[in-house]
């Protein structure tokens, strides 16, 4: 059998990087990613802002449509009232006792034709 010599001091070693290159690599990722972070950044302040509005928006509706309940109910009141100081017996009752009016007698009348 023969045996290979080998020489052991002419091993390829990889190509050095420049620390140039590899500076400016990370130098690009980390441009990239504070990219990244102010976009989302941005997004979120955006989506918690429109949220927060839905909220405010959803209480300034609901304290409306209690306001219009309450006006509603306010008119139905009011309705009422001017329904019961309209009566006949009503008026009838304040022109006699507080007025001294008296209904007129069959002399008083007059028929126009």
């Amino acid at each position: 059998m023969a045996q290979a010599r080998t020489d052991f001091t002419k091993v390829a070693a990889p190509p050095t990087l420049s620390g140039l290159s590899v500076s400016s690599h990370r130098i690009d990722i980390f441009k990239y990613l504070m990219i990244c972070m102010i976009v989302f950044t941005i997004v979120s302040t955006f989506h918690v802002w429109s949220r927060f509005k839905l909220v405010e928006l959803n209480l300034q509706i609901s304290e409306t449509s209690k306001q219009l309940n309450e006006s509603e109910q306010e008119q139905k009141r009011l309705k009422l009232e001017a329904a019961s100081l309209k009566t006949p017996s009503r008026i009838e009752t304040i022109a006699k006792n507080e007025l001294g009016l008296a209904l007129p007698t069959e002399q008083q009348v007059i028929l126009v034709k």
